[in-house]
């Protein structure tokens, strides 16, 4: 039994953020019927990573990823012909999944002002950098423009680093994934409203939107008054002692806020006396640089005998927030990952068996599970264009 194992959904995403969203839709079984170009196939087929042998369109990585469980259809929608059998299979699904530039929908005949009189019953979302209709200089917008205007560029490199220029963040395609997410939770949100008597709607999700409901609370901060609003690029670090620290075989990364953390921290580090006077909640409204620089010191000094396994261990023991900075070959040999089943073996015609990267959550009855590889182009196109249409 899946969770959403009833619906049928069409993917027009050519970008990481709608095939992100498609991907994890798909995989709690929805029929996700993607359309690509006929000849070169969704853009990302053509970036890398790639690996295997074979035609390069079938080796990329990321492709791989961001599409297991999905159909694909190759559909020139450029033509009148391949305008028109949209038409046709859009009849036949509940959502519409699309991250293309704000009116490129209306372009194909889908314009979302249309969609409570055409397609009453339809979930048509809609994934762009800054929304519909952006003014003509945020149309251009990529994953790099969206971070920095989100604020989260005030993050990088952080305190103590002013003078440096911002970097681009972690990760890749960071934002995409964030709306990609969004989107997903949205679409099924409104399946479930749609269950229970509801229409379907139009889903206009902003990247930018997204990025800044995830700048953390600092923005809360700012929007009740409680922290002052300046073009100060410390003004937005939360300026705790946090951070990441080198141990003995690597690096920790740890996050205290609460009076709870703190005595929990005094106890794990020997309770040293310049600690003793401070009051309980002084990490959440008494931070001073000299404070910070001793609660560092101490923790350095307490890092330098352990590994970072064994510092993970007693901190969070202890109820402090305290994990390893992993290497890509210790996340892949994670007894923790390895306990969740968090990797999984997919089986590809072109790459060959590979572990995946599951999800981060588990339903007991419905559980998400990649049971089919991202499609070769055009696979299916037979079925539903012929067969189905």
């Amino acid at each position: 039994m899946t969770a959403l194992g009833n619906f049928r959904i069409l993917e027009l995403a050519e970008g990481v953020s709608g095939e992100y969203c498609g991907k994890l839709i798909a995989d709690f079984g929805a029929e996700v019927i993607k359309i690509e170009r006929p000849s070169a196939g969704s853009p990302t087929r053509h970036l890398g990573p790639f690996a295997g042998s074979g035609e390069a369109i079938e080796r990329s990585g990321l492709f791989a990823y961001l599409n297991t469980n999905k159909r694909s259809v190759a559909l020139d929608l450029t033509t009148a012909a391949g305008r028109d059998m949209l038409q046709r299979i859009v009849a036949t699904v509940d959502v519409v999944i699309d991250d293309h530039p704000s009116g490129w929908l209306a372009g194909v005949g889908l314009d979302p002002e249309q969609v409570e009189t055409r397609w009453p019953g339809l979930v048509l979302c809609s994934i762009t950098a800054y929304g519909q209709n952006p003014p003509d200089e945020r149309r251009n917008a990529g994953d790099l423009t969206v971070f920095h205007s989100s604020g989260w560029g005030f993050h990088t490199p952080g305190v103590g680093f002013e003078d440096k220029p911002p970097l681009k963040g972690p990760g890749r395609f960071f934002s995409h994934y964030e709306a990609g997410q969004e989107a997903a939770m949205y679409i099924a949100g409104c399946l479930i409203d749609r269950e229970h008597g509801g229409l379907g709607r139009f889903i206009d999700v902003s990247m930018h939107e997204v990025m800044v409901s995830r700048a953390d609370y600092v923005v809360a901060q700012f929007v009740a008054g409680e922290m002052d609003v300046t073009d100060w690029r410390g003004g937005f670090d939360m300026h705790g002692p946090g951070g990441i620290f080198p141990c003995k075989d690597g690096h920790i990364y740890v996050f205290m806020a609460t009076p709870d953390q703190w005595a929990a921290y005094r106890k794990m580090v020997g309770d040293p006396e310049w600690a003793r006077d401070l009051p309980p909640d002084w990490l959440m409204k008494g931070l001073t640089p000299e404070r910070i620089a001793l609660v560092r010191r101490d923790l350095c000094d307490w890092l330098k005998e352990r590994g970072k396994v064994q510092a993970a261990h007693e901190a969070q023991e202890l109820g402090i927030t305290l994990v390893p900075v992993n290497t890509p070959h210790e996340v892949m040999e994670s007894p923790q990952y390895a306990h969740r089943q968090y990797f999984v073996d997919v089986t590809h015609p072109v790459l060959g068996t590979v572990k995946y990267p599951s999800v981060p959550y588990r339903m007991s009855e419905t559980p998400a599970a990649i049971t089919a590889p991202a499609p070769l182009l055009g696979q299916d196109s037979a079925l539903y264009l012929v067969g189905r249409g």
